[in-house]
């Protein structure tokens, strides 16, 4: 019998599982076809890091009180998916547009392009963006710092 507080392993977080899975098969599939990323593909990548994004910052937020050392690591590792998320809307909008007419090469708050995927990938970044300024300063933003020996 188990615990409903505490699944078993297999039965953790089915739906997390099988989006791993899906980036998995994903990603041997892409290896063998040697396709190079085109602009839907990114943007359901910026989905999934934007995603993940979210579920680092609650995670952390409830982590941090009771584990304050996971909560910070935790922290840096949110930080991280919006800097994957950021150079991934970055290369979206560098390739070329299936229309050609680079009406959407740049994202624009003030003027926001119309209908998806260029629509979608820069409300997810510009919300995500959000989130993150709330929580961090400016030198948070920036590469992370070389370890010296």
């Amino acid at each position: 019998m188990t615990n409903a507080a505490h699944p078993p392993a297999d039965d953790a977080h089915p739906y997390l599982r099988a989006a791993t899975a899906g980036i998995r098969h994903h990603a041997r599939q892409t290896s063998r076809t040697n396709a190079p990323a085109n602009r839907a593909h990114l943007d359901v990548l910026h989905g999934h890091l934007t995603g993940l994004h979210l579920l680092m910052d609650r995670l952390a937020d409830t982590t941090r009180p009771q584990h304050p050392a996971a909560g910070r690591h935790m922290a840096s590792a949110h930080l991280r998916l919006w800097q994957a998320a950021t150079s991934v809307h970055d290369a979206f909008h560098t390739l070329p547009a299936a229309d050609r007419t680079g009406s959407d090469s740049v994202c624009r708050p003030d003027r926001l392009p119309e209908g998806p995927p260029v629509l979608t990938i820069c409300q997810r970044q510009l919300a995500s963006g959000h989130a993150i300024r709330r929580k961090t300063t400016p030198a948070d933003h920036g590469p992370r710092p070389a370890r010296t020996a």
